[in-house]
């Protein structure tokens, strides 16, 4: 299985976020990549709700993830990408797995809203934009199970805890961490996250000076069951694509069965 995770600087229109991430998306369709994703709010960067209220729209009319099932088609290549979506009054921040045939396979809703205060001049508060979803998804890939999560997640283990239960072999992170706390915390709450459920974790990550001055950390991650960075990308958009073994998370379970017991 060979996946792909994409880097990207996203910012408030919709159009030109897709034409850079599709530049990417082809590179790792070159690379021949089996699946390929891209980070959190890949289609439309920002906070405010109102702003989101006017250019959100419901999923089935946003424009960047139909550029994403017409490609996703073309090319017959599993790509999961992260969209804001608009339902009636409500924002939500969604990761959608599109299927070889173009078709949406299983949606997640983010369930853990960020709201922090990291100093006087930087403080998140998601929930007063987004409404948080309430289901945890898990979806059958050719490969293996895989389960989705987005970004601030990777602060509840309990969470990985039941999607690896569940039996996944992989979980996607697509992210837009903070440049503040991701050189605190990002590889240390990856690594652990795969260790802990001896899974793979997909992490794509936003990076750099966005529009609204907001920076995010990169530093997109593909990492071992065991822990191991497998490819890194510090800085700057782009993509990182590695081949991996699903039966490792496997074998590492019947070495050590810490899954079996809580």
């Amino acid at each position: 299985m060979r996946v792909s995770c994409i880097q990207l600087c996203s910012g408030k229109d919709i159009e030109k976020n897709w034409i850079f991430s599709k530049k990417l998306i082809l590179k790792a369709i070159k690379q021949k990549s089996d699946f390929i994703i891209t980070p959190e709010t890949s289609s439309l960067f920002g906070l405010n709700k109102k702003e989101l209220l006017k250019k959100a729209t419901p999923m089935s009319e946003d424009f960047y993830l139909n550029e994403i099932k017409r490609l996703a088609k073309e090319y017959k290549k599993w790509i999961l990408t992260c969209i804001i979506v608009k339902e009636q009054n409500k924002i939500k921040n969604r990761s959608v797995l599109v299927n070889p045939q173009g078709l949406v396979q299983i949606y997640y809703d983010k369930i853990h809203m960020y709201d922090a205060i990291l100093g006087k001049k930087e403080k998140y508060f998601e929930s007063k934009t987004f409404t948080s979803g309430k289901l945890i998804k898990t979806t059958k890939l050719p490969w293996g199970k895989l389960g989705l999560s987005i970004c601030y997640d990777i602060r509840f283990p309990n969470m990985f805890r039941k999607l690896s239960k569940s039996g996944v072999l992989f979980i996607s992170v697509p992210s837009a961490f903070t440049k503040t706390t991701g050189k605190k915390h990002w590889h240390s709450l990856i690594k652990a996250r795969a260790i802990e459920n001896f899974c793979y974790i997909f992490a794509p990550a936003q990076c750099g000076l966005h529009w609204n001055g907001r920076k995010t950390f990169g530093h997109s991650l593909i990492v071992s069951p065991d822990g191991k960075i497998l490819k890194e990308l510090r800085s700057g958009t782009g993509i990182i694509t590695v081949d991996i073994n699903p039966n490792i998370s496997k074998i590492l379970r019947k070495k050590i069965p810490s899954l079996n017991s809580d």
